[in-house]
Order: C-alpha cells, then structure tokens, then sequence
C-alpha cells in the first residue's frame, strides 16, 4: 500500500474538513475516536457477523467495503493528528479467529489508542483493522480504490456543506 500516498491524501481531506468548522485539529480529536468507533460499528452490523439470532446474510461487498474504508479515513485521520504515521516495518500477519473477535480487539485498540497515543498503539489499532480487511477478503487494491472513491465522494460532500 501507497501510505504516503494515501496521508497526504487524507491530510487534504482533514485540511478542506477544518477549513469549514471553527475548531482545532486537537479540539476534534476526541470526537474522532468516537468516530471511528461508530464507523467501524457500522462495518460490524453491515457485516452482520453477530447477529447470531438472524438468518439474513452479510450486505453486499461493496457496501462492507465501503464502511470498512471509513475506519481508514479515521485511522489515517488520527495519525495525522498525532503526527505519526504507520510503521510498515511494524506491519504484522494478525490472525483473525472470528470476525466478532476482530471487531473486539479494535474496539479494545481504540480505547489504548485513546489513553496512550503512542506509535506502537497507533500500530497495532493498524494491524487489527488490516488484518479485519483481509479477513473480509480485500485485496489491497480493493482498499485502496474504494478509499480514493470514497475520498473524492467526502470531498463533494464538503462541497455541499455536508
């Protein structure tokens, strides 16, 4: 993955976001967390992987791809906030047992992120929710397409006074 590419990407996205609010960087971060908390809650019931009382299959594929790249707008977000970006030499093969227990693991990196902003906090929150997309089987390609596609959309919607 392009991941200078896709920070200075995001860093625009952030610079046009706060162009049009009067905040700080340091005055939203804390909604961010929360964000993506929300964001990554909303890939959790589109892949519906806990609703063990439904009989109703997971949304379509590219509806999950598309709430899954919402995390990495967050995540990349909060590097930027930080001022740190992930380490790919810290880049892990994270196994992922069960979808449930992915989404609990990030919850749970969220919160250490939270508290401790450190880069290693900052890189395993990465690692988990990487490893969640390859469990979701997406390729690399597929992330970063729907993250450019998703982008451009975030963009216009600024545009538009979302």
């Amino acid at each position: 993955m392009d991941w200078k590419r896709l920070y200075q990407l995001q860093a625009e996205l952030d610079q046009h976001i706060m162009d049009s609010i009067p905040q700080t960087r340091q005055g939203v971060y804390h909604d961010k967390l929360l964000a993506l908390v929300v964001e990554v809650s909303e890939l959790a019931n589109e892949t519906r992987c806990f609703k063990y009382w439904s009989q109703k299959g997971p949304s379509d594929r590219e509806v999950i791809l598309e709430e899954y790249v919402d995390g990495i707008h967050f995540i990349l977000s909060l590097g930027l906030d930080l001022g740190i970006e992930f380490d790919q030499n810290a880049l892990q093969s994270v196994e992922v047992e069960s979808l449930t227990d992915s989404f609990h693991t990030i919850y749970s990196q969220v919160e250490r992120l939270k508290t401790e902003p450190t880069q290693t906090n900052y890189n395993q929150l990465m690692n988990q929710y990487l490893a969640l997309g390859r469990a979701l089987s997406f390729s690399t390609h597929d992330v970063v397409q729907a993250y450019l596609a998703k982008n451009e959309k975030n963009h216009e919607r600024q545009d538009l006074g979302y």
